[in-house]
């Protein structure tokens, strides 16, 4: 997949083509808006909990390198070990170390959109180990080799059919020879063949939805409990983590909770919110041998202090993609990286340039909803903007567009000029439609209605409305 204007363009048209993934996305339209709106109906503070939430990253950003500090010798204090990523290449090294280290030949993974940035699982097979996800949506995108479309439901673009034919493609050595469709017997299915990787595996890799400076855990949430067998019954458990992952307390943790599970899910808590503090004692009864922790930084460092660092508040919830009229058309691959939506086309150019996804921040409406339902209040339009500012900054915008916005910068510039060509555009438009106040092809701008009739202008413009109602006003 690449994130580039033209990928982008192409994989949109793909997208809006598909019946099935069409139908995938209406499930959630239906599923996680409503199911949010509902959770967040019922907790009356909840904007007071997104003011305290905004408040407490913007606190930790602009503290990062004390938090960061302090984790790491918290994590020491409790017999783990920091490893630090300048970029994706030392990353996936450290993890390769580690792996190798214990002569590692299978490693179970719990959800981690950093290892999927980074590349890990491509990584690791190339060096002979055999990374298998254990988060179902992963799971079955895995056997499909495919990419997640969504941050928290990566198989949300399938459908039950797809999956029973991932299925019956792959686990017929593990004695599954029967096609079934049924929900409850593909997870029936899945479960039997992911236990024996659980039970084989060398080394567990985990993601971290928060690192707790003041204890050193590193805290994942998730419903199905794979996390938790990921990272107790191997030997080794690594964790991943970006560095603005980091929180102050165990107290600034529950407050992140009530925002996340409410905005990403609709549910008051996930089924499970696990901590994990360092490698097992000789006193537990389970738990890994040892403990390390991957804390990446890939370009995010560089945001800080600058006019992309209300980003870096991101508590990956997904509600702006959930929310989005545009990811809600075309889906998550059309993205053509690994995080799709308006987090995405704020995040991706920083991570991968703006040269290669300046097409990303113009996917938007700018209708403002992702805004509206982020729980620490990132201002996405408008870093959206930024970004749209440096791509035409850096002549990056289509010629076709940059034409366009000289020639309506020219009769900007000229008022009365303006007025005139604003009057003559709608009077233009208002008989293109003829009397059916709709146009259904655009001249020279075919892309505003390839896909649904554009208003024409009822009457005057709204300058002259306004004119002739102060004229009116006594």
């Amino acid at each position: 997949m690449q994130a580039t204007s033209l990928a982008f363009k192409r994989n949109a048209i793909a997208a809006l083509n598909n019946p099935v993934l069409q139908k995938a996305l209406n499930n959630i339209k239906i599923g996680f808006v409503r199911k949010r709106a509902a959770a967040v109906a019922k907790l009356p503070e909840f904007g007071l909990l997104r003011d305290a939430g905004r408040d407490l990253r913007n606190h930790v950003l602009d503290h990062l390198d004390f938090y960061l500090e302090r984790f790491e010798a918290q994590v020491i204090e409790s017999g783990g070990q920091v490893h630090w990523a300048r970029d994706a290449a030392e990353a996936n090294q450290i993890v390769l170390d580690i792996c190798r280290s214990v002569n590692a030949r299978l490693v179970t993974k719990g959800k981690s959109m950093v290892s999927e940035e980074i590349g890990l699982n491509d990584f690791l097979e190339a060096n002979g180990i055999r990374p298998v996800e254990t988060d179902l949506g992963e799971y079955i995108i895995q056997l499909r080799h495919e990419q997640p479309s969504h941050i928290i439901a990566p198989a949300v673009h399938l459908n039950r059919e797809q999956v029973a034919d991932a299925f019956q493609a792959h686990h017929a050595p593990y004695g599954f020879t029967e096609r079934h469709e049924e929900p409850r017997a593909l997870l029936d299915e899945a479960r039997q063949v992911l236990r024996q990787q659980f039970l084989q595996a060398d080394v567990g890799i985990t993601g971290a939805n928060f690192c707790v400076a003041e204890t050193g855990s590193t805290v994942i949430v998730t419903n199905e409990g794979n996390g938790d067998l990921t990272q107790t019954l191997p030997r080794v458990h690594i964790a991943l983590a970006s560095i603005e992952k980091v929180v102050p307390t165990l107290e600034d943790v529950s407050l992140l909770l009530r925002l996340l599970a409410r905005s990403a899910t609709g549910q008051e808590l996930s089924v499970y919110t696990t901590f994990s503090t360092g490698p097992r004692h000789p006193a537990d009864v389970d738990g890994p041998e040892q403990f390390h922790v991957v804390l990446l930084d890939n370009g995010r460092s560089s945001m800080i202090g600058g006019e992309f660092q209300d980003m870096l508040r991101c508590i990956r919830c997904a509600a702006c993609l959930n929310h989005c009229p545009v990811y809600s058309a075309i889906g998550g691959h059309a993205y053509g990286w690994v995080y799709p939506g308006p987090m995405g086309s704020v995040l991706t150019p920083q991570l991968i340039g703006i040269e290669v996804a300046g097409q990303l921040p113009n996917a938007s409406t700018f209708c403002g909803r992702c805004e509206e339902v982020c729980p620490v209040q990132i201002p996405l339009p408008k870093l959206m903007r930024h970004w749209r500012e440096r791509e035409f900054e850096r002549h990056l915008t289509p010629m076709p567009t940059r034409f366009g916005l000289g020639v309506w910068a020219f009769f900007a510039k000229r008022p009365k000029l303006y007025r005139r060509a604003a009057s003559f555009a709608a009077w233009a438009l208002r008989r293109l439609a003829g009397g059916a106040g709709r146009i259904k092809r655009l001249p020279l701008a075919k892309g505003w209605t390839a896909w649904r009739d554009l208003p024409a202008p009822p009457g005057r413009t709204f300058q002259q409305q306004w004119a002739a109602r102060r004229e009116q006003r006594p």
